[in-house]
């Protein structure tokens, strides 16, 4: 048995006395972790080739030619909007467009008076200031003289203040019934819970010039911006020897900062946010920070495990780019195991769906699916699969991430103190933060529903599901009327389980971003 010790730094074999390496992915032993660039220390990984075995050689350039398509996620944070920041600390405004659509939250009764409350809820309720208009979707409104019901035409209303003792939105019926045509108001029908009510510009008198200001107030959220460094230590023997490895400077600083940016790639992805303190030798206690990974920062997670048809696809498109929230561009960063059922799905009878391959605005050559809805590039992303997520991936709006910066990239090379090498370095202190809420990520690891987000799940049945789940949202493929009669393809829709019998209630697209 083998047995090591750490001394100065290195960790000795005290059998052979050299120090230990270990293997890379391919169990060669390609690392010595921890370790300068030594003599000793290239030896040992190496085979034992001794100082006087490094000659010169030719070296295959393509070979330690850096990859940048390893690291897809980090590639496009560093396209990404630039914001200096004077804290590691920063809170993150994920801002989208304002709500159109809300939803009525108990039955408004009117009893045929001509003012009523609206019963919403209370972050819905400040919203509607006076003189607003509404569109109440599934309510027929009446003719001009107000007797005759318009079907298809929805009612309409306006607010004219709030209920003093609920806050209620107090409205009006533009186009309700009318007990005689010379009526100045129209009466409010009944408005049931879960009716969907469209918000609309407002309408003033006319003398009127001053409303109330819209209330503009987003909710941050606390991003950490997570310092990473890299070292290297070159001994001034090792840097003066002809070798026979391609051990150059530039070679060993290559691989290194591929090492590097390849670890900071899956804490893009996968690491949670964290702030400690530790006792740093002769400094004190210190602050340690650790980013939010772009994986738990999603606010939409589509539950898609196994095979994937043109279906899944189209309503893949049609979720992402029909939202409040529309991004100029998608690109879908994929496990190995999503891209290759997306690539076998049999596209036969669906010329609509048109499948190239190009080169982006990246720089990366993509596949990319031209759906009516917009075009989708798809990207294989190494380090998902490194992560366990092979069946999944991250559907983001380029255009829409950000980059905090609290300490640019920078390097440093310092002499070692009381030895004869010199360490050079890299130091960056940065994070990755999604903007909007159009980002979709698809999980295909069949797992558990993700905790704050809106976990949406294809349906492609007629029946309704027999065990559905609490809070998810059901996308339908296909028409359902285990549902309801009027549950049809495309629409979105949430089970209630309080009662003895599931309760169904149909989304917008807008809600389901809302958690």
């Amino acid at each position: 048995m083998t047995t090591t010790t750490q001394i100065k730094g290195e960790t000795i074999d005290i059998v052979t006395g050299t120090p230990s390496t270990a293997s890379g992915t391919s169990g060669a032993d390609t690392r010595v972790p921890g370790q300068p660039a030594s003599v000793s220390a290239a030896a040992a990984a190496s085979g034992g080739i001794d100082a006087g075995g490094f000659v010169g050689a030719a070296v295959d350039e393509e070979l330690f030619r850096f990859n940048s398509e390893d690291t897809p996620l980090m590639n496009l944070m560093l396209r990404a909007k630039r914001v200096n920041v004077n804290s590691p600390e920063v809170d993150h405004y994920m801002i989208d467009e304002a709500k159109s659509t809300i939803v009525t939250t108990g039955l408004t009764k009117s009893a045929g008076r001509a003012m009523a409350a609206l019963h919403v809820s209370d972050s819905d309720a400040v919203s509607l200031r006076p003189y607003t208009t509404l569109l109440v979707k599934g309510i027929n409104g009446y003719d001009a003289e107000g007797r005759n019901e318009t079907p298809g035409k929805d009612l309409m209303l306006i607010v004219t203040g709030e209920e003093g003792t609920s806050a209620f939105p107090l409205v009006r019926a533009v186009n309700g019934f009318k007990s005689s045509p010379e009526d100045e108001f129209s009466q409010i029908p009944e408005i049931p819970e879960g009716t969907h009510v469209v918000i609309l510009a407002n309408s003033l008198y006319e003398t009127q010039k001053e409303v109330d200001p819209d209330l503009i107030l987003p909710q941050p959220t606390r991003v950490y911006l997570q310092k990473r460094g890299m070292n290297q230590v070159v001994s001034d023997y090792f840097e003066s020897q002809k070798k026979r490895l391609p051990f150059s400077k530039a070679v060993i600083a290559e691989q290194a900062i591929a090492n590097f940016k390849v670890r900071g790639n899956r804490t893009l992805w996968a690491g949670r946010a964290g702030k400690f303190k530790v006792n740093v030798p002769k400094m004190g206690m210190q602050y340690i920070y650790t980013t939010e990974g772009l994986r738990w920062q999603f606010k939409r997670v589509l539950q898609k495990p196994g095979k994937w048809t043109v279906d899944n696809i189209i309503a893949l498109a049609k979720m992402f780019f029909t939202g409040e929230d529309v991004p100029k561009s998608a690109i879908l960063l994929a496990g190995k195991n999503l891209l290759e059922s997306i690539q076998k799905i049999d596209y036969k009878g669906h010329p609509e769906i048109l499948i190239t391959t190009k080169v982006n605005s990246v720089g990366w050559t993509v596949t990319n699916f031209h759906t009516v809805f917009g075009d989708i590039e798809i990207k294989r992303e190494p380090t998902l699969d490194r992560l366990g997520w092979s069946n999944s991936g991250a559907l983001i709006g380029e255009n829409r991430l950000v980059h905090y910066v609290y300490s640019a990239e920078h390097s440093f090379e310092d002499r070692v103190e009381g030895e004869e090498a010199t360490r050079n370095g890299l130091l960056i202190w940065d994070a990755v933060a999604l903007k909007g809420t159009c980002h979709v990520w698809i999980d295909g690891e069949n797992r558990e529903l993700t905790d704050g987000a809106s976990n949406i799940i294809l349906w492609e049945s007629e029946e309704a599901p027999e065990a559905p789940q609490e809070g998810a949202v059901y996308l339908l493929t296909s028409d359902c009327p285990g549902i309801t009669a009027s549950a049809r393809a495309g629409q979105m829709w949430r089970v209630s389980l309080k009662g003895d019998d599931p309760v169904w209630s149909q989304l917008s697209n807008e809600e389901i971003s809302v958690v």
